[in-house]
């Protein structure tokens, strides 16, 4: 029997299996039930596509997108795999095909929504397959701490009892401890072996600009990056309409994307950004898991994301190749405070609702931190980055002009101590500003000693600096719902002026974008390389796939550059493999070879 080594190269055209993916697959092959935890890019669907395969008889892979399915089939198609997705649009034709395979045992992997299987007559249509892996993918919406929670998930122990010591992988991009701890308890994966990758996406670059012009920024950031794909994230359906609207207008091209257009609208617009027929789609968080374009060189949050794990999904969207890519959030408080009002406005439930403020906190404490925003997200994930600098962050590449503030720190920290109670920024900000507001007067804060001692200095200002000295250890932040500052054992050191402190002053203006290709092409390379790109295209046309299915960007760049001869060749370069190298390699060699 061939290995997984062979097949890996003779169907993905790779000689060589990303971190944690051999060892994820041993696990299922040993019949284990796996829980994996790995970021997006780093091959999840290779690790239960490649077992398919392997294995005789059928997966089945629960998957929360009809769109997801549709791209995961095609792409299975495009390298030689039987493979079909069971859904409401199918016809006549195509289910009595999709049954046959199920009954002969020719399909190997069958794609289905969560709704859809947990119907009796689809269970029952399944009862007297071959099944020999189960695998639930984006499994982080099984659990109410997720950020995408899909309450059908929950039923889905019933296909452990359906199948019993059949193998079930499950499978998700972005689960802090609390949501792996609900995974396994709602798909009854107690014995399960886990396999957590490390969530550091080192190709792209993260980046905090102040929401002040958003427009002129997006304006002038995509005209340094006219050849590239894009998506640009804003918070309501209007939005991305009015957005799209002003780029077309500038002559971008650009397209909206939200829930309420119809479904045959959307599926137009995803199919156009995965063709390569628009350039930037200016869409809600429903263009969302559907998404598997691997050249996306940049993700643009135009508002604040409502949690982190929700932000780190969508800028996984980016550089899906490994290629450098950009990840650009525009931040204002004001947006905070926007986000805040629409989740307590929500019908949610209090326990709901203490969940999303907490996470709508540790978002903003994201944008606000003057350290490491990669060491920042690794951590939210409980990973540890070792290093101090990444390089590859705005805070890293041009970290903010820190100046000694040792006495305004002091005042800070005094004012905390002497408070009756706890209390949060804002109104840690009027005390120490003199303010006469109700609350100031309620509480009796105009007698304090450190009232009115602080006037010189903003609110904004004070906000940097009390989330700074919290990073610091000399204060400590508590509380979900409403967020309060405390003291620490390292307070009193700063009080009695034990030690001297550096705090930042105000950024500086954005950064213009660097652009870091991966592979440095000459004059004469990019010109073949546009040219692969362009036969790319038509071939993907005229089968009726998105192009990056035929072949990655990096596959064509190493065709630019090794310009191989013959078809040995042409198929020891990455991505091709021997399925691709025989049905594609005489028209790209033909064209490599024309100068």
């Amino acid at each position: 029997m061939v290995s997984t080594g062979e097949l890996l190269y003779k169907y993905w055209g790779s000689s060589a299996f990303l971190p944690h993916q051999e060892e994820i697959i041993a696990s299922v092959l040993d019949g284990h039930d796996t829980l994996a935890i790995m970021a997006t890019g780093g091959g999840k669907s290779l690790c239960y596509q490649l077992p398919a395969l392997y294995l005789s008889g059928l997966t089945l892979v629960v998957s929360p997108l009809i769109s997801l399915m549709k791209d995961q089939v095609d792409d299975l198609q495009a390298r030689g795999i039987p493979a079909a997705a069971f859904n409401s649009m199918l016809d006549y034709r195509e289910r009595v095909r999709i049954e046959a395979g199920l009954i002969d045992g020719s399909l190997r992997l069958l794609f289905i929504s969560p709704e859809k299987c947990m119907q009796p007559n689809f269970l029952t249509l399944i009862s007297s397959a071959p099944v020999r892996l189960i695998a639930i993918d984006e499994a982080h919406c099984i659990s109410e701490w997720g950020h995408n929670f899909r309450p059908e998930y929950r039923q889905l122990s019933q296909l452990r009892k359906q199948f019993p010591g059949v193998p079930v992988i499950a499978l998700t991009a972005t689960a802090v401890p609390e949501v792996r701890r609900d995974i396994r308890q709602q798909l009854l994966l107690d014995g399960a072996r886990e396999f957590i990758g490390s969530f550091n996406r080192t190709n792209l670059r993260y980046r905090v600009v102040q929401k002040k012009n958003p427009l002129v920024f997006l304006l002038d950031y995509l005209g340094q990056h006219r050849e590239d794909s894009g998506i640009v994230y804003c918070l309501s359906k209007k939005e991305t309409e009015e957005v799209a609207g002003e780029l077309k207008k500038r002559g971008f091209s650009a397209l909206a994307y939200h829930a309420g257009l119809p479904k045959q609208k959307r599926e137009e617009v995803q199919d156009a950004f995965i063709r390569d027929r628009v350039q930037v789609v200016c869409a809600t968080v429903a263009f969302g898991m559907g998404i598997d374009k691997p050249d996306v060189r940049f993700v643009i949050h135009y508002d604040l994301p409502k949690t982190l794990e929700g932000y780190y999904q969508e800028t996984g969207r980016a550089g899906r190749d490994g290629q450098y890519s950009e990840c650009i959030l525009l931040y204002s408080r004001g947006d905070y405070a926007r986000v805040r009002s629409m989740l307590e406005h929500d019908d949610t439930g209090s326990q709901h609702l203490r969940i999303a403020l907490k996470k709508l906190q540790d978002m903003a404490e994201y944008c606000e931190t003057t350290g490491c925003r990669r060491k920042f997200l690794l951590s939210y994930f409980g990973e540890e980055y070792q290093e101090e600098n990444c390089g590859s962050c705005d805070t890293c590449d041009h970290p903010p002009d820190t100046v000694d503030c040792t006495d305004a720190a002091r005042m800070i920290a005094s004012c905390v101590k002497q408070l009756p109670q706890s209390f949060g920024i804002e109104l840690i900000s009027d005390v120490l500003r003199g303010s006469k507001s109700a609350k100031i007067q309620e509480y009796g804060l105009s007698t304090l000693a450190t009232y009115g001692t602080g006037k010189k200095f903003s609110k904004a200002q004070y906000r940097t600096w009390i989330n700074e000295l919290a990073r610091q250890g000399f204060l400590a932040r508590a509380g979900d719902k409403y967020p309060v500052i405390r003291c620490t054992p390292r307070t009193d050191e700063l009080i009695k002026g034990r030690c001297r402190v550096m705090l930042p002053v105000p950024e500086p203006g954005p950064v213009k974008s660097a652009v870091k290709p991966v592979v440095s092409l000459t004059p004469k390379d990019e010109d073949c390389f546009r040219r692969l790109r362009a036969l790319r295209k038509e071939i993907a046309d005229t089968n009726g796939v998105p192009p990056y299915m035929i072949f990655p960007d990096r596959s064509l760049q190493e065709m630019a550059v090794a310009r191989p001869a013959n078809l040995a060749a042409f198929g020891a370069l990455f991505g091709v493999g021997e399925f691709k190298r025989e049905k594609f390699g005489p028209a790209f060699l033909e064209e490599i070879q024309r100068e």
